[in-house]
């Protein structure tokens, strides 16, 4: 028994825990209490909505409102929570409840399981992770509550309030307006749009990012990973923003119909929601295609390390336009905010952007072979949307074939715990070479 402890690394038993996590809701969701129907879902489609939110993405191969019973909804709501923030904080939080102290292994989990750099107060983040999402869930959740309470009864706008901002903070999407609509009936209301994309913006950030702004009127600094994931989000949301208005202004099927503030609000929330939430407020099959393109583009970069949404990460983007723009400039080292990058992090970079688009062309490859009645851009936009855990879809997901729905489930799997984690949980554990081979040259460019 010890040496099957030994064998098990922290990225093996992430990739157990998160499968078990997953056979778990995939067990609940079969019960013919989880449906409206009273006949439970079939194993394929109970496996993929519980893979779905698990990796807080938010595909659906039926509508989660026209389906799934209150207990339903409630399980998907749990596996949301527990994907997002990751089943080893809530062991963790679990252990200190119980006053357990814990070990140098438990805290490596964890170091890995939300992509921290050091072991150092592993049990005071644990605390302020859990916080920061209470507050944010409970406040989004209030906020939605109010609104939604215009449009129904009391207790249904709280519960829709409350499922909403849940699935939102943790960038999952799903949602329980019914017939696969989305968010596309409040798409000129500012409280939701506003609210959503908030809670969006704050679950993509990384829970280390949110710490270090919460110390920051006592520390007064910030570490360069903070300072390039506030940055680099702030230029893609509003470069998004700018671009998709220009794409979309003159379109009668999305922007064109809208007031002004209208056009703003549908333009900023299509901006964010590809990092990597999965809600809409326009008819995605009516955007145009310089806007699905980008779209595409900001699924596949995502959002922060460490954070509730996927894709290869807005670090891992930024150190790679770091590095091609030192190479432009004849630079010798890459810098970031006056600081040099260290060569592991751009080769881990390059290593996670290259298997994040090979997984996403192969995907793309097997859907065009498998699904026959569509686009091209229809497949490889659904491939990055699981790959990203974005969960957004021009309609092919309900369509799916079996070997489609299969190699969906794989992808957000893949997507949730990030290519490098599953190599690393695969692999055998790594030799010092006794050896080294003498240099050789290439020609490049």
């Amino acid at each position: 028994m010890k040496k099957v402890k030994d064998k098990l690394n922290p990225s093996k038993i992430l990739v157990l825990g998160f499968a078990i996590v997953i056979l778990i809701g995939t067990f609940l969701l079969r019960l013919p209490i989880a449906t409206e129907d009273g006949k439970g879902l079939t194993f394929l489609n109970a496996l993929f909505t519980a893979t779905s939110a698990t990796c807080v993405t938010g595909l659906i191969v039926v509508d989660t409102a026209d389906t799934f019973s209150t207990f339903g909804e409630v399980v998907i709501l749990i596996l949301i929570q527990v994907g997002g923030l990751g089943f080893m904080t809530f062991g963790t939080f679990l252990f200190m409840l119980l006053g357990k102290k814990i070990t140098l292994k438990e805290r490596l989990l964890l170091k890995e399981s939300i992509n921290v750099t050091t072991l150092e107060e592993t049990g005071i983040l644990v605390k302020r992770i859990l916080l920061f999402t209470a507050i944010a869930e409970i406040l989004g959740g209030i906020i939605l509550s109010i609104r939604f309470s215009f449009d129904m009864t009391v207790g249904k706008a709280i519960y829709y309030g409350f499922f909403h901002a849940i699935s939102n903070f943790n960038n999952a999407g799903f949602d329980l307006m019914g017939n696969f609509r989305s968010l596309t009936s409040y798409e000129n209301d500012p409280i939701v749009v506003l609210t959503i994309c908030f809670l969006i913006t704050i679950g993509g950030l990384g829970f280390i990012v949110i710490n270090e702004l919460y110390e920051y009127h006592q520390t007064h600094r910030l570490t360069m990973h903070t300072k390039v994931v506030l940055t680099t989000t702030v230029i893609l949301t509003v470069g998004a923003t700018l671009l998709i208005m220009l794409f979309e202004y003159g379109n009668e099927k999305t922007l064109d119909p809208l007031s002004l503030q209208g056009k703003g609000l549908g333009a900023i929330f299509q901006a964010i929601t590809p990092r990597t939430a999965g809600a809409n407020t326009l008819p995605l099959n009516e955007l145009t295609h310089a806007t699905l393109f980008l779209t595409i583009f900001l699924m596949y970069i995502g959002a922060g390390s460490g954070s509730t949404a996927g894709g290869i990460k807005i670090t891992t983007f930024a150190v790679l336009v770091a590095t091609v723009w030192s190479q432009m400039k004849g630079k010798e080292d890459v810098e970031l905010f006056k600081r040099r990058i260290v060569v592991e992090t751009i080769l881990k970079a390059l290593s996670v952007a290259m298997s994040g688009l090979a997984i996403v062309v192969f995907v793309t490859f097997i859907l065009s072979i498998t699904e026959k009645k569509h686009d091209f851009i229809v497949y490889l936009f659904e491939a990055t949307s699981a790959f990203g855990t974005v969960g957004l879809s021009m309609g092919l997901t309900p369509e799916l074939s079996t070997i489609g729905r299969i190699i969906i489930i794989v992808t957000m799997f893949a997507g949730r715990l990030g290519p490098l984690t599953i190599g690393f949980a695969i692999s055998k554990k790594r030799k010092q070479q006794a050896y080294q081979h003498p240099k050789g040259n290439i020609m490049i460019g």
